[in-house]
């Protein structure tokens, strides 16, 4: 479980609290961030928003995983949202996107290094570890967009 715990806190790190790795985290970018903002696009790029709702849509679909359901997620479907039209709209889906975060969390750090090197749903997506270090880094390139999207939008 000691790995568990160290993947687990990586996870945490990119979503909820930590400044190692990119002197960051989603929290910190969106939690205080006016939902206009998150929602308005710079050129052809994905607006913050977006790129937010992605990466909980994953999470959430290895959430379902995780509790014994079916891998559901579908990249094309990735990017396929409602749209957020008010602040409260914004501030829903941002608590969503911490529950499910911290769900994620609880998972992983119940996991034993047995479970962490079987195989994730089936034998062509990986390990668990493998699904887990991809949703971690893929969290990370998505974080640099935004931080770069509210820069843009700043300036």
């Amino acid at each position: 479980m000691k790995n568990a715990l160290e993947i687990a806190n990586r996870f945490r790190e990119t979503i909820l609290n930590g400044t190692w790795i990119a002197n960051t985290n989603y929290k910190d970018q969106l939690q205080n961030l006016d939902w206009k903002i998150a929602v308005t696009p710079v050129q052809s790029l994905n607006t913050i928003a977006l790129l937010a709702q992605h990466i909980h849509y994953y999470i959430d679909g290895i959430n379902n995983v995780f509790k014994g359901g079916t891998l559901d997620i579908k990249d094309k479907f990735s990017f396929d949202f409602p749209p957020i039209s008010s602040q409260e709209d914004w501030e829903m889906f941002l608590t969503r996107f911490w529950t499910a975060s911290e769900e994620f969390i609880s998972f992983v750090e119940q996991m034993s290094d047995e479970k962490l090197n079987d195989f994730f749903v089936d034998e062509k997506y990986g390990s668990y570890q493998r699904n887990i270090d991809a949703m971690i880094e893929h969290s990370y390139y998505h974080l640099g967009q935004i931080v770069l999207i509210k820069k843009m939008l700043n300036n």
